[in-house]
């Protein structure tokens, strides 16, 4: 099943840590900037990304921590994206 989790893991191993990244997240709650796991240029690929993935349209408004600063809160956002229609 592709869930949103599973489209970010596999969009950070093949973009920015060649497998790794699902050992470099230690939870789904720990923020990816924090832990280095996304700086500010990959936070702008993985919108992109997530709006053509999922054929939306992000307000840039929303790029808040409070909407991607996680595996958690991306999933959560997306979800309750109105134009979300699932994986």
């Amino acid at each position: 099943m592709d869930t949103i989790r599973t489209t970010v893991i596999e969009w950070l191993d093949d973009t920015y840590h060649f497998g790794e990244a699902e050992s470099l997240i230690q939870s789904d709650d720990a923020s990816l900037l924090d832990n280095g796991i996304l700086d500010s240029l990959g936070y702008v690929n993985l919108t992109l990304f997530l709006e053509k993935r999922y054929a939306l349209a992000i307000d840039r408004k929303s790029l808040t921590r409070d909407n991607f600063d996680s595996l958690n809160k991306i999933t959560r956002y997306i979800q309750s994206h109105p134009q979300y229609r699932g994986g």
